[in-house]
């Protein structure tokens, strides 16, 4: 692993697909560019709903195996997109006891909104303490010692219970790795940025990467994510069927760091690593 990069981004996901859905096309920019890439993600997505029918028995209410089959999606995903370094959260050795971090399922609120669903199972990612996972975490930002750290907001993009305790846990181990402790020397994290989606979630974009260059990348990790993702001309649908436009410009809102220029018309900045220290 380059960890001795120049620039070295880490990226935090709930589940297998959320890393291509949401800034896929960023991640394939800078690995291109030889940035050091590194995904985090927090469960297998065991309960996902499966798409293809030819593949519906790997559902959890049948053979179970839904989780194992989308670790190898994940892999091809992320090759797709020239990312080398990838850590599950309860693989990560931080000193602490062994964990498995499970897919906590969901139910659609009143709202339209990701509501916890309401036979969550014990082992779900929504209930795990979240200092012990924030050590495991702040472990990898200790090692890798990312300027830039990307994840959710605190609603979790569209609510997913999963989500939110990313974005819990990620802002935790952001505070912890900045001192020493297992796996390194303290690392303050110079920048911490939120996805904003298409639908607003996030809030106010303050952040705007171009990775139009790379959406071929993206496509090919879409269609790798073939259990949850149906990907049709310049569209891509999940399990609701609801088409959505592929779209390789991604926006994110800074939360820890200064804006820096060059800013685009609408005073977003265009690099996420812009006049960062190489250190």
């Amino acid at each position: 692993m380059a960890l001795d990069a120049d620039r070295r981004l880490l990226l935090v996901h709930a589940h297998p697909d959320d890393e291509t859905i949401n800034n896929g096309a960023t991640m394939a920019r800078y690995a291109a560019e030889g940035a050091h890439v590194t995904l985090v993600t927090c469960t297998r997505g065991e309960l996902g709903e499966v798409i293809p029918p030819e593949l519906a028995h790997l559902a959890d209410d049948r053979d179970g195996i839904l989780g194992e089959y989308r670790v190898g999606e994940l892999a091809a995903a992320t090759a797709a997109l020239g990312v080398t370094d990838h850590r599950f959260l309860d693989a990560v050795d931080a000193g602490l006891p062994p964990v498995r971090y499970r897919d906590s399922g969901m139910a659609w609120g009143p709202d339209g909104r990701a509501v916890a669903a309401l036979d969550t199972r014990p082992g779900a990612f929504a209930l795990a303490g979240v200092d012990d996972a924030a050590a495991r975490l702040a472990a990898v930002v200790r090692a890798v010692r990312p300027q830039v750290v990307v994840t959710y907001d605190p609603q979790g993009g569209y609510g997913h219970p999963d989500h939110v305790q990313a974005h819990r846990v990620t802002m935790g181990a952001v505070e912890l790795a900045a001192g020493a402790g297992a796996g390194g020397a303290g690392w303050p994290v110079p920048k911490l940025y939120w996805t904003v989606t298409p639908e607003g979630s996030g809030g106010p974009a303050t952040a705007v990467v171009d990775g139009r260059a790379h959406l071929a990348a993206k496509v090919a990790a879409l269609r790798a994510h073939a259990t949850q993702v149906a990907v049709d001309g310049s569209t891509f649908a999940l399990s609701n069927g609801v088409a959505q436009p592929l779209s390789a410009v991604e926006r994110y809102r800074l939360v820890r760091g200064t804006p820096v220029p060059p800013l685009d018309a609408d005073g977003c900045e265009q690099d996420l690593f812009a006049t960062l220290s190489n250190t």
